[in-house]
């Protein structure tokens, strides 16, 4: 029981961190049927640019509480990536809006290949020490051991759900990205302004990535260049497993998705006698992947839908 309640509490932690992320990529896709491969990037830069306003605020303030320094990090690196991600579809995506949809998706690519490489030139490609800012002690709950970090994260990520769920069903906002991703060219004759809300939409996407970045970085410690690529193909993958495009099923593939991890580590590497544990846990996320998409393709949560000419 003990074991359970500690794979229980390590998989939802992983997985608040992967809906986070996944809720940017199926947000962008809900409204342009663009998949911003670059948003692992973003969470990059975020976890990156947190990273660096520590600790100049430990040597310029070395008595600031370390909460205070988290949230002063989080602010600032939130509007960073958000100036990051509205530059990226503003100069990248949106000259190709009506092109093919390989062209985007090159694109795509290509701009995370070229934050890698920024980020590596700027910051140097060595793993950094992410400081910890929060107190190490950890609690039990049980007999399974949580630390106040993964507390944060799972407060974190309920906030930060309940207040994008209102702004999408509640606000002038909402009503108009839900109206773009209905129909872009009624919604501009009905007096939205189609281009201000993918625009928005990348900024929200950004800041929730940034968020999952921090969360990230605060978890396991460290920081380099490449540490979004992963995390974003799995969040991807979430995205994809809850039913692209839908927001109820980005939460609800992330949170699965790390179960799964979770579960898959602890108790088939256990079976295995280790051969097959944490150093293997990216399979068996894939592999669930694969037997949904083979039973239902538009996902768990996803709409069968026809294709626009």
């Amino acid at each position: 029981m003990d074991i359970l309640l500690q794979q229980l509490i390590n998989g939802l932690v992983l997985g608040s961190m992967y809906a986070l992320v996944a809720l940017g990529y199926t947000m962008v896709y809900g409204i342009i049927n663009l998949i911003n491969f670059a948003h692992g990037e973003v969470l990059m830069v975020g976890a990156l640019t947190s990273w660096a306003i520590i600790v100049g605020m430990q040597e310029a303030m070395p008595g600031m509480p370390g909460w205070l320094m988290l949230v002063v990090s989080l602010v600032i690196s939130c509007v960073v990536a958000s100036a990051l991600n509205f530059a990226i579809e503003k100069i990248a995506y949106r000259p190709l809006r009506n092109s093919p949809k390989l062209a985007p998706l090159i694109t795509a690519i290509g701009m995370s290949i070229l934050l890698q490489t920024l980020a590596m030139i700027i910051f140097k490609p060595n793993y950094k020490p992410y400081p910890t800012l929060l107190p190490p002690a950890p609690i039990l709950i049980g007999g399974a051991v949580i630390t106040s970090t993964q507390i944060m994260i799972l407060g974190l990520t309920a906030v930060s759900l309940a207040v994008l769920m209102y702004l999408v069903n509640y606000t002038k906002l909402g009503r108009a990205m839900r109206a773009t991703a209905e129909n872009p060219r009624v919604a501009a004759l009905m007096g939205v302004k189609p281009d201000t809300v993918i625009s928005a939409t990348f900024v929200i996407g950004a800041v929730l990535a940034t968020i999952a970045g921090v969360m990230y970085a605060s978890n396991y410690g460290s920081v380099q260049h490449t540490m979004g690529f992963l995390p974003g193909l799995k969040a991807f993958t979430a995205a994809v497993f809850g039913g692209i495009g839908n927001l109820a099923g980005a939460v609800v593939g992330g949170i699965l998705l790390g179960l799964i991890e979770s579960f898959g580590s602890g108790y088939i590497g256990a079976l295995t006698g280790g051969v097959l544990g944490s150093h293997y846990s990216d399979i068996f996320a894939f592999i669930v992947l694969i037997i949904i998409l083979t039973l239902r393709p538009s996902g768990l949560l996803g709409e069968r839908v026809a294709d626009r000419a």
